[in-house]
């Protein structure tokens, strides 16, 4: 069978081979991979920035935003053939830590956890997979040309669950997101904000295009200025760009008793100059709560569906403006002006 693959460390190496079936020691579950959703992940991983191929291995099949639907199943294992299914990407580590016990492999504490298509493990990007029922989400029906958006939107589900648990150390009424970066992870965390019934404004330098049209269609508003010049003190931000400037000023923009969320990735290497003392009595005496979310566990997932279940799926398929087909994975790999989303169609 067809998939895409990279030689991690190798920049240039990302190209479509053959590589064997999936072994049943995957799982009993044989899935018929769809659609894989396109990331910054995948491209760190391309550019040979980031990567672990499995031990023994000197590829890695790469895509962990998954979208497929099931071929075969046990007839004890909770699905069916027809099924609509994502695939998990973490799996717990082999110790395992304590929360890799419980399943919250999401805040696993040695490391030593693997990742489909990013870390020890092979990814989703081939035009079948094998995997643990304990591992695979079933999705309605109606997600069908948008339920790749499952794994980008775990990542803002546990964004927004862990923002809550923190809020509610307070009596907490909350009013007002902000949210910086208008990206897939910007846009959906807006979406899940706009669910919770709060003022949700989008921040991004993006001035035209589906960017402000996506924000405008939630009935969220739309800026372009920095977030210190809008004339708002936010009960909550999520900071889903990366951008280091910009990571900085959401720092000292919260309301009293604000929860900051960052969910963006900063590159190493680029300084900014803060003045330490002011940012530290601004946390302070503001009672201010900051804190790192990334990846997600089953819960988020399940959380996820949910609300993609319960969004416009109109919204949704505008979300993604580009679909590529497999042998044009080299396009989906390149960053367009106007891109949100880019998903590969996995079958012919």
């Amino acid at each position: 069978m067809r998939a895409l693959t990279v030689r991690p460390g190798q920049a240039g190496s990302a190209g479509v081979q053959d590589v064997p079936e999936p072994p049943v020691a995957d799982g009993p579950l044989l899935v018929e991979t769809l659609a894989i959703g396109i990331c910054g992940t995948d491209l760190e991983i391309a550019a040979g920035d980031y990567g672990e191929a499995p031990p023994g291995e000197d590829h890695l099949v790469i895509g962990h935003e998954s979208l497929g639907r099931v071929a075969e199943a046990p007839a004890d294992s909770g699905f069916a053939a027809g099924d609509l299914v994502v695939g998990i990407v973490r799996r717990p580590d082999p110790v395992p830590c304590a929360n890799c016990a419980v399943g919250e492999w999401d805040m696993c504490r040695n490391g030593r956890y693997t990742e489909r298509g990013i870390k020890g493990l092979h990814g989703y990007a081939s035009e079948r997979y094998r995997i643990s029922p304990d591992f695979a989400v079933a999705l309605d029906p109606a997600l069908s040309q948008v339920g790749v958006l499952l794994e980008p939107t775990t990542v803002v589900a546990k964004a927004w669950d862990h923002i809550e648990r923190i809020g509610h150390r307070v009596h907490w009424e909350p009013r007002t997101v902000a949210v910086t970066g208008a990206g897939p992870i910007g846009l959906l965390a807006a979406l899940l904000g706009v669910q919770r019934g709060l003022e949700v404004h989008v921040l991004d330098v993006v001035e035209h295009g589906v960017k402000p049209e996506l924000t405008r269609a939630l009935g969220a508003e739309y800026h372009t200025q920095p977030i210190g010049e809008i004339g708002l003190a936010p009960d909550v931000i999520v900071e889903c760009s990366g951008v280091p400037s910009v990571v900085m000023d959401v720092l000292y923009q919260s309301g009293h008793d604000g929860v900051v969320c960052l969910t963006g990735v900063s590159p190493r290497g680029r300084n900014v100059t803060v003045d330490a003392g002011a940012l530290g009595r601004e946390i302070v005496l503001e009672n201010d709560a900051i804190f790192g979310s990334v990846n997600a566990n089953r819960a988020h997932y399940e959380q996820a569906a949910q609300a993609l279940a319960d969004a416009d799926t109109g919204w949704l398929e505008r979300l993604i403006t580009r679909r590529v087909p497999l042998d044009g994975y080299a396009d989906a790999l390149q960053r367009h002006a106007e891109d949100v989303k880019v998903v590969l169609e996995m079958q012919a």
